[in-house]
């Protein structure tokens, strides 16, 4: 990929992402105070960061069945109310572990 190239997908990412931002400012001029709507958009961050996450961890590692095991561990820590460090780690080491078990997978 040449300079050009890359400097028209940045400035096009860079525009969709402003327009995906300014877009709902511009139009919704009130206080929303529909609850479904509230509860919507607060859950929609989250929504899609795990979409954007859970596939690329599952195949960061060598084998599938490894990066689920440090995703299961990721989760189970995260929902105990450990730290970032804390649940970063224990998922990089529960990788590691797993794929110094040799399986016939």
């Amino acid at each position: 990929m040449d300079n050009t190239e890359f400097w028209i997908y940045l400035l096009l990412m860079a525009g969709s992402t402003y327009l995906v931002r300014v877009i709902p400012f511009v139009l919704v001029k009130k206080k929303i105070e529909n609850r479904f709507i509230k509860s919507f958009l607060t859950y929609i961050p989250y929504a899609v960061l795990a979409a954007m996450t859970i596939p690329s961890a599952l195949f960061a590692t060598r084998y599938v069945w490894s990066a689920a095991i440090g995703l299961l561990v990721a989760l189970i820590l995260g929902l105990k109310g450990k730290s970032l460090t804390v649940v970063a780690v224990a998922a990089c080491a529960a990788v590691f572990l797993a794929e110094l078990i040799p399986m016939a997978f």
